[in-house]
Order: C-alpha cells, then structure tokens, then sequence
C-alpha cells in the first residue's frame, strides 16, 4: 500500500509505503511539515476499507492542506467507498497497481528545484536530489533521498540519504544548520558562525559527518 503526495504542479514530493491501512496514524506527523497544498493518491491491493476509514483519513489530510484526491484498489469495496466521499476511485487489477508503483519509482529520482527562502515551519522534501535556490531559515526542514544544495544560507535543518544512500551530501554557500543528517548519521550545527566565505559541504567519513570545503570546478 502506497500514498503518493504530489504538490499542484503534479510534481512528485514524496511516497509513503504501509502494511496496513490503520497504520496511517504512524505518518500523520511526518506530513503535517507539509505546509504547501499538496494531492495525495492511495494505491492498495486486496485490503477493504470503510467508508468511516476513509472519511477519518480524508478528514486527517485535510487538517494538513492534503487533498485526498485518488484511489487506486484491487478491491470492490472500497472503490465504492471512496466514490461514496467523493474521491476519484478506480477499481484496479493488480497489474494495473504493480505498473501505478512502477512509475512512481521512476519519478522518484528526480530533482526538484525550490527557487526562494524556506521559512520556519516549513518542509521541502525531495525523492532525487534538492536544489534550494535560497536561504532555509531556522525552524524549516530539507531532506532528500540523495543529495541537498542550498544556494544561500542553510540555518533550518537538514536531511541528506534520506533511503539510506551513505554516499549523500549536504552543500550550502553558508552552512550554519541546527542539525544535520546523512543517513542515520545525525550532527549538531556549531554555535559560531562560518569563519570563511566560500561553500562547504558535508559528508560522512569514518562514521561521522564533516564538513569541507566544496569545490564548485571539482563537483
């Protein structure tokens, strides 16, 4: 079972992968970072859900600024009850679902640019790697799968190998964050300001993140 968010340019922020239907409750957290309008799409298999399931749940994205726009099941039941909320649902086979996560994970590697400041509360997340053409201030989240470039100055929080890529990095032309993360390493920002003004870069190196310069002719 997926939820596939996209954000209005139908482009793709995030994928979200689930045993189980209730087990949404264990994500609700994660997307409320979310604070632009987003789309989301439910594909499921053999698994029937309520009408009541379903109305929570649309309920529960739409505190976020979720529109709980499509369903995709292999099952009859709830098809209809999506349709009966008015969600867009189609009653699938399991090979149309399979080519559906197919062309998801496609699109999954793909770059996303963000032109302008991430301001605090805010969370910009990417399946490829992120271009952030801008500052990310205190209190705002980047992540990707791969890598994370921040033209401007990263002061938030960062997050890099977001699927475990141990080989990801986190650039910035002002790298002063309140924590940084590469795979399941984490690390705290230093409390003084960058001595020099020229890019640096984090990576993970004998287990732990450092931060270097970054040769923009070199990388």
């Amino acid at each position: 079972m997926k939820l596939i968010l996209r954000n209005s340019a139908k482009n793709l922020i995030k994928t979200i992968s689930f045993d189980k239907f209730e087990l949404f409750q264990n994500f609700i957290s994660e997307l409320s970072a979310f604070q632009n309008q987003a789309e989301a799409t439910l594909i499921t298999a053999n698994e029937r859900i309520t009408c009541l399931d379903l109305a929570k749940f649309k309920l529960n994205l739409k505190k976020l600024n979720i529109n709980f726009a499509d369903i995709y099941s292999t099952n009859r039941e709830t098809v209809l009850s999506g349709k009966s909320l008015k969600i867009n649902s189609t009653l699938s086979n399991i090979h149309d679902n399979k080519n559906k996560s197919s062309l998801d994970s496609s699109s999954q590697k793909k770059p996303l640019l963000h032109k302008g400041t991430v301001r605090s509360g805010e969370r910009i997340s990417a399946n490829g790697d992120l271009f952030i053409m801008g500052d990310v201030n205190p209190g705002a989240i980047v992540s990707a799968n791969n890598n994370v470039y921040v033209w401007g100055k990263l002061l938030g929080i960062a997050f890099a190998g977001e699927n475990g890529d141990k080989k990801a990095s986190i650039a910035s032309l002002w790298l002063n964050p309140i924590q940084l993360r590469i795979c399941e390493i984490i690390a705290i920002g230093p409390k003084e300001k960058p001595k020099f003004q020229y890019p640096e870069i984090a990576i993970i190196e004998d287990q732990k993140i450092i931060i270097k310069p970054y040769d923009l002719k070199q990388n």
